[in-house]
Order: C-alpha cells, then structure tokens, then sequence
C-alpha cells in the first residue's frame, strides 16, 4: 500500500479529478481531499491510497510538478501523522 500526499490543489479540485489523474498509473484504493472542519471547504491538499507500491512509486515520480487546474502539483510519499500529545491533563495550565 502507497500513501501519497499530493499538495498545492485548486481550491476548487474534486476527488474525482484527484483520482483521475493517479489511475492513469495503476489502481486507486482511495482518494480524499482534506477540508476545513468548520467549513468544510478545500484546505488545497488531499491524500491518494495506491494498493500496489511500485505503481504508487511511479505516479509519484510521473505526476510531480505536474500541472492540475492552473496549479503545480507536490506529490510526495505521505509521512506517518505526528503524535500531538492527546492527553492534555498532562500539561501545564496557566
């Protein structure tokens, strides 16, 4: 499985147009854009699960700096989410 992390989105970009672009590489297992909580709109990033590592790789190396809704594309390996220390009873009040 290949996570990749794929920045620099139109505002206006739909996983549908995310997705379409990493098929032309191999098998997309999911494609999901990240949003504002509050609002709900695009925060211009989004995040493509590939089943197969080496189609992954080649996506990755065939779609950076691509260009995608007059926008140039960041593709790159997505990195593990930092742990942010949930546990806040822990930590200093002032």
């Amino acid at each position: 499985m290949k996570n990749i992390f794929v920045g620099n989105l139109n505002f206006e970009a739909t996983e549908q147009d995310v997705r379409s672009l990493f098929e032309g590489f191999g098998t997309v297992d999911r494609a999901s854009i990240a949003t504002d909580r509050d609002t709900g709109k695009s925060r211009g990033f989004a995040f493509v699960e590939m089943p197969n590592e080496a189609e992954g790789e080649k996506a990755i190396a065939g779609l950076q700096s691509k260009e995608l809704d007059g926008r140039v594309l960041t593709i790159n390996e997505a990195r593990p989410k930092a742990d942010r220390g949930g546990d806040r009873s822990r930590q200093a009040r002032w």
